[in-house]
């Protein structure tokens, strides 16, 4: 039998070296709820904490007890600060960081400019990749804040679901290469270039778009590149910083899983790309597993014996009993051979297996007992 070795997840959160906690994995493996228990644990045991979740449920704000979460960093009612921590949370608004990046790139006349263009608002808003983009790039916001003026020592990002795994660490490449891409190098053209240089072929290119798109879309294109055409460079620099920020030695990566083939085989997808690259990965959290059973009998004498009891009536709850006995020895024999092979897979990746509860999170004492499990899994 491959075991694992343990995740102490309490030594992670009581690091002073330990600044930035990402928490990743594919949806509904309970990634949210285990970035919202580590960052109340660690905020509980002295650590000034902000908690950053993208995930568009709001179970976060419900179970800290706070209204409403957004994009700027709310205190949490009723966290225990005796040990001198404190606790903050905060939703991605997606469109709202990325005005307070051209804002902060461009002067207020050219800012302004483009907030208000159509396609900067429609690019803002839905284009595949700005969602990851902007988490990371708030990321980098508050870590460049908290070193500034100390309000925080320790970060926990909840990073989007995705199916595509670690598409928030592709998304500031894809970004910066669709905006440095040919199509939009087309499109700056007519602005770059004295018009006797618009070739035949620019205006037949450009005749097709303004069919396929429309005119009055395609010169909201072009305003919006020509007035972004200054910015690329900040944007690229930045994604280059928080790139690197990803790979410092503050920053540890945990990955959340469940106990099922898929999220385990998402798991062990996240764990090669991380170490490819050079990202420092904490380790692998299993959630929701289900709990040992205090017997030693076996599923198939818990069969064979319910199949005795069959042809009596006065016994047929005993064999009931003993066959949901089976079944959920078997649920539990298939999770450990799930984290077994995970484990013969990965040996050198800390595990901490969390036990499922009994009913749904919604308060901060459910957290609480959640930091509790984690810090006990290992």
């Amino acid at each position: 039998m491959t075991t694992a070795p343990p995740l102490d997840v309490d030594a992670l959160l009581d690091d002073p070296h330990t600044e930035i906690i990402v928490c990743c994995g594919s949806g509904g493996v309970g990634k949210t709820t285990t970035s919202a228990a580590l960052a109340l644990r660690a905020a509980e045991r002295g650590r000034k904490v902000v908690v950053l979740t993208i995930d568009p449920a709001r179970r976060l704000a419900q179970s800290m007890g706070i209204e409403q979460l957004d994009n700027t960093p709310r205190p949490v009612p009723a966290v225990d600060g005796a040990a001198g921590g404190s606790l903050d949370a905060m939703m991605l608004d997606m469109k709202r960081t990325f005005d307070e990046v051209v804002e902060s790139q461009a002067s207020p006349e050219k800012a302004r400019q483009i907030l208000d263009n159509p396609f900067y608002v429609a690019l803002s808003s839905s284009f595949a990749g700005t969602q990851e983009y902007m988490a990371m790039e708030k990321l980098g916001q508050l870590h460049r804040d908290a070193r500034q003026d100390g309000t925080y020592d320790l970060i926990v990002v909840d990073t989007p679901p995705s199916r595509s795994a670690l598409d928030f660490l592709d998304a500031p490449e894809r970004l910066s290469s669709f905006l440095d891409g040919r199509f939009i190098r087309l499109l700056l053209a007519p602005a770059r270039g004295p018009a006797r240089l618009m070739t035949a072929g620019l205006s037949v290119v450009t005749n097709a778009l303004t069919k396929v798109l429309g005119a009055q879309v395609l010169r909201d294109m072009q305003t919006f590149v020509a007035a972004f055409d200054t910015l690329f460079g900040g944007f690229r620099q930045r994604a280059d910083q928080t790139f690197a920020l990803l790979q410092a030695d503050g920053t540890a990566f945990l990955v959340i899983a469940a106990p099922e083939p898929d999220a385990l085989r998402e798991a062990a997808y996240f764990v090669d790309r991380l170490t490819d690259d050079d990202m420092p990965l904490a380790g692998l959290v299993v959630n929701r597993v289900s709990p040992s059973a205090r017997t030693e009998l076996s599923a198939e004498a818990a069969i064979t014996a319910a199949d005795r009891l069959r042809s009596s009536d006065s016994s047929s709850l005993t064999a009931g009993l003993l066959r949901l006995h089976a079944d959920r020895v078997r649920i539990i024999e298939r999770e450990q051979h799930l984290r077994e092979r995970f484990a013969a897979s990965h040996p050198a990746v800390p595990t901490a297996v969390v036990p499922a509860m009994a009913g749904d999170v919604h308060d901060l004492d459910g957290l609480r007992a959640i930091g509790e499990l984690l810090a006990d899994g290992g």
